[in-house]
């Protein structure tokens, strides 16, 4: 029996616009209570962005956020792993020797910080994802440690980016998502091993277990559920991963498969 559903949010949940279908998300959400199944997003949008789009509900979710680095549930963190502030600075020194066309978004526990040099256009960008957002003139002014470092390249070279950051694999995550994004966060932390320590906080095996994405940053995803989901859109290594593959995103494919699934439960 499904207990818990978790699905990333861009490219899986939302559409390609960046948006969800409300109203079909209330039905699933009357159905999900009924039967006592927890709702997770997976995301690498940071927490307080997921609240933002989720609205009032988003107390009732759980929220793996900031590229799964961290879990909030009811306006409060219950788990979170954090890269050294000296580790993290070395990182972004490194990015900032391959290339100056990509924006380096830091995140602390006090929220995400870029560049005063970032253009409008990819601050923009940044803001999609990130509602804590400041501005610093040098990155090693920040002297907290860091929940995660995210680059935006809109010239797509984040999987040449990524290939370059070898000397720092045993100390720090790093994976390319998409060409345009690329993620790094503490050592062996991913969205797999944060989806681990939800399902023991709240006892739920794999076998209980639906999940849903479509990018590089879920392959580690679908080992977590039984019910593994890949939308239309996923890449081909996610649909390999993946059990299963519904519709696109901008179907609904992740509403109306779980709508489905919880109402044959109830026969």
């Amino acid at each position: 029996m499904i207990k818990l559903v978790l699905t990333d949010m861009d490219g899986t949940f939302l559409n390609s616009k960046g948006y969800f279908n409300q109203q079909l998300f209330e039905a699933t959400k009357r159905l999900m209570k009924a039967q006592d199944v927890v709702f997770a997003a997976v995301t690498g949008k940071q927490c307080e962005r997921v609240e933002e789009l989720l609205g009032p509900d988003a107390k009732d979710f759980y929220i793996l956020g900031d590229s799964a680095t961290r879990i909030k549930h009811n306006h409060q963190y219950v788990y979170q792993s954090l890269l050294a502030n000296q580790i993290g600075l070395a990182i972004v020194a490194k990015l900032e020797q391959i290339s100056q066309a990509h924006t380096i978004i830091v995140c602390t526990e006090e929220g995400a910080f870029i560049k005063a040099t970032t253009v409008t256009e990819e601050r923009e960008i940044v803001r999609r994802s990130y509602r804590n957002l400041a501005i610093v003139n040098h990155y090693h002014d920040i002297k907290d440690d860091f929940i995660k470092i995210t680059v935006h390249d809109p010239t797509a070279h984040c999987f040449a980016t990524a290939a370059q950051m070898n000397q720092f694999a045993k100390q720090a995550y790093i994976v390319a998502s998409e060409a345009a994004w690329l993620d790094i966060a503490n050592a062996n932390v991913h969205k797999g091993t944060t989806v681990a320590q939800l399902q023991k906080l709240l006892n739920i095996r794999s076998e209980q277990t639906m999940v849903f994405g479509d990018g590089n940053n879920d392959i580690e995803l679908m080992k977590t559920g039984s019910y593994s989901f890949a939308v239309s859109n996923a890449i081909a290594e996610v649909k390999q991963a993946a059990r299963y593959v519904t519709g696109t995103n901008d179907e609904d494919a992740v509403l109306h498969t779980i709508n489905h699934l919880l109402a044959l439960q109830q026969c």
